[in-house]
């Protein structure tokens, strides 16, 4: 398998049958199109070309935006011998093979270096294959992936490679490879329209050219969409998509930004996400950053989980965007996550301290001999509602947790607190 990945896979297919994109690829870092930070001058790439050194690399980034290209191109650039793999297609015995004809080839003085796309579908075993070749110079392993090597990559692999982060095309990026492709015809409503509609895909847009390019004719937007189905949004519920659209709509909450926490719960919801998971999300927004500023929110956003399970689709997503624009444009604190944080850590550190006597029952002889209960002030038969008696242990001086901000109704709590906190000093 290693040596059918090794050949030029298009040798057999003339020129002109070669697909769009494969006869467009770049073959100088600078052709490279979206990438400047790593092709530039002053590239990461463009100085490991320069000092004649290829270190194992990861490259991240989406598809379509020149993994596989970069790859190529570094190929070009050493002595060592190129292979290429796909994780989807290999497993441990093509891995076996691959590292035995490096070892040989090594022996004979010549290094490997090793391609592997899509390295996250490997699993733990078939990633830490890869260490004693690429820790014995056995091979250079760079890796493509679409995935958080964070997440989805060992960490003794990540250790012995430098990942490089590649950028989703921008429309200046997608515009430059549309010129290459020569003459589109598209009006230019409908040029920009396929723009967006690649979504920072770069093999993408090629492709839907080509297949422009062969019908001949001139097309608006209506023949465009006509011609080309609009592209899903990426988002897969397991990988990055999702923990960074939530965290987008998390955020977005946090800073009052009502359209922006709209459409990345839109986004979510195109996407395919459960209406469960961006409901558990509302939720914690009310309790963690808005809290008692608007104790209705907690209510609200629970409130809307249960009209949407009552109405279902489509009726239950206003249910979905009234909670979500109340939480947006609440008032905001985080007193309570804060003073839950600084009680959690008092905890730890005072250990098993015991209350103080007035604070515990004496349901025994014994216990009221030992003076449980003494000096206990029932709250309601003081004049105040008030009797200011610390519940703290006796040996542990009293703190302040809750500091509720100058906003919303926690405005009205601080003067609550503060009154208190007067009658305290004076009994």
């Amino acid at each position: 398998m290693a040596d059918l990945f090794n050949k030029d896979q298009n040798a057999n297919i003339t020129e002109e049958k070669r697909p769009l994109a494969d006869r467009l690829r770049p073959r100088e870092l600078n052709d490279v199109t979206g990438q400047d930070h790593i092709v530039g001058e002053e590239g990461t790439l463009t100085r490991m070309i320069e000092s004649g050194h290829v270190p194992s690399l990861i490259f991240w980034g989406p598809p379509g935006c020149g993994k596989t290209t970069l790859a190529r191109i570094l190929s070009q650039h050493t002595d060592m011998h190129f292979e290429q793999i796909s994780a989807i297609f290999s497993g441990v015995a093509d891995l076996r093979k691959v590292f035995e004809t490096a070892k040989l080839r090594a022996q004979n003085g010549k290094k490997t270096l090793l391609f592997v796309d899509e390295i996250h579908r490997f699993n733990k075993s078939q990633q830490d294959a890869f260490l004693p070749v690429m820790e014995d110079g056995t091979i250079t392993l760079i890796g493509a992936t679409t995935e958080n090597p964070s997440f989805e990559l060992n960490a003794a692999l990540l250790s012995r490679a430098q990942v490089l982060v590649l950028k989703r095309l921008d429309e200046d990026a997608l515009e430059a490879l549309l010129q290459k492709a020569g003459d589109v015809p598209l009006t230019p409503e409908a040029r920009g329209l396929l723009i967006t509609m690649a979504d920072g895909d770069g093999r993408y847009l090629l492709s839907m050219a080509e297949q422009i390019i062969a019908q001949g004719k001139t097309l608006d937007e209506k023949g465009l969409l006509n011609v080309i189905q609009r592209r899903a949004a990426i988002y897969d519920k397991g990988n990055d998509a999702h923990y960074n659209g939530l965290s987008a709509f998390h955020k977005s909450l946090r800073a009052s930004d009502a359209d922006g926490a709209l459409y990345w719960m839109a986004r979510m919801l195109e996407g395919g996400e459960a209406p469960e998971t961006i409901f558990r999300r509302m939720l914690c927004v009310a309790s963690e950053d808005i809290s008692n500023a608007d104790p209705q929110a907690l209510v609200i956003a629970n409130n809307a989980w249960t009209a949407y399970e009552r109405l279902g689709l489509p009726e239950g997503e206003l249910a979905m965007a009234q909670a979500c624009t109340y939480l947006a444009t609440a008032p905001k604190s985080n007193a309570s996550y804060m003073a839950m944080k600084a009680a959690k850590r008092a905890a730890k550190e005072t250990g098993s301290l015991m209350p103080p006597k007035h604070a515990m029952n004496a349901p025994t002889k014994m216990m009221k001999d030992q003076g449980y209960k003494d000096g206990y002030i029932y709250d309601h038969d003081t004049p105040e509602g008030f009797s200011g008696l610390s519940y703290f242990p006796e040996d542990m001086k009293r703190p302040e947790y809750y500091k509720p901000v100058e906003r919303g109704f926690e405005r009205e709590i601080k003067k609550r607190l503060d009154y208190w906190a007067k009658l305290r000093t004076q009994k």
